[in-house]
């Protein structure tokens, strides 16, 4: 993996031929890749391939083929760890799904903040195949993204969709027309001259929405506001409008 900072966007780019398999030095170095971003500057987090047709196609199974069950259990759970840490991000974190994004690389891709797919993009949890379940939370994600028929008909059936069917089914946040990495990476800079903790606070919100009753997250939104006007950048934002400058965010 190799990993730059550009313009507030630390740009990973996952590289481990010939179809960017979980190998547990990637679960690894995904980890680290969060805890990176996490204390470092850079604003957005952009994950891409540096392998030509896939984003990442799951679990290493030449690995699994010779696991015992306790082996197995460590890999599943060095893999979610790994996941859950890059979830758990405070930033925006967006997934460029160009190629294939099968099983555990489309659970990588679902525990980013957000997926931009190109159009020939093939996504699917086809783990039902090979009488395994997904096992990196893509059973708990994707009923989240897309609702529970349609999750159940994708990993019941264990079938690859385009990137077009994944906008319309709420598996895609944006489908990418041009090239897609470079169209994400304009995209990822354009977000990061944005306020950092106005972002994290509307990610905390818009996650309130989905886990809390209304009145609860409503209140999560009424403390988000007054965090941001009196800890956040909300005061320079204010002055640079009415000053009709661009706001100097950190």
């Amino acid at each position: 993996m190799t990993v730059e900072e550009q313009d507030g966007v630390l740009h990973a780019v996952i590289c481990n031929p010939p179809v960017n398999a979980l190998s547990l030095s990637l679960v690894a170095a995904l980890g680290e890749l969060a805890h990176e971003f996490e204390r470092g500057r850079a604003k957005v987090l952009l994950l891409s391939s540096g392998v030509p047709g896939f984003f990442a196609a799951g679990a290493d199974l030449r690995l699994m083929s010779d696991l015992s069950a306790q082996d197995l259990a460590d890999y599943r759970d060095a893999t979610r760890g790994a996941l859950e840490r890059l979830a758990g991000c405070h930033g925006p974190s967006i997934a460029v799904l160009d190629g294939r994004a099968l099983g555990g690389g489309l659970e990588l891709a679902m525990a980013c903040t957000l997926r931009f797919c190109s159009q020939t993009a093939k996504l699917g949890l086809p783990e039902v195949k090979l009488g395994l379940v997904p096992g990196g939370g893509g059973t708990q994600r994707l009923p989240r993204l897309v609702g529970r028929g349609r999750a159940l008909e994708m990993m019941l059936s264990g079938r690859e969709i385009d990137g077009e069917e994944a906008w319309r089914i709420g598996l895609a946040d944006r489908v990418l027309y041009r090239e897609a990495v470079d169209e994400a990476r304009e995209i990822a800079a354009a977000m990061a001259r944005s306020s950092a903790p106005a972002m994290a606070a509307i990610m905390n919100c818009v996650d309130a929405a989905r886990d809390l009753p209304h009145q609860q997250g409503m209140a999560v939104e009424a403390v988000a506001l007054m965090s941001t006007f009196e800890e956040g950048e909300a005061r320079e934002g204010i002055e640079a409008f009415v000053q009709r400058r661009k706001p100097v965010f950190r």
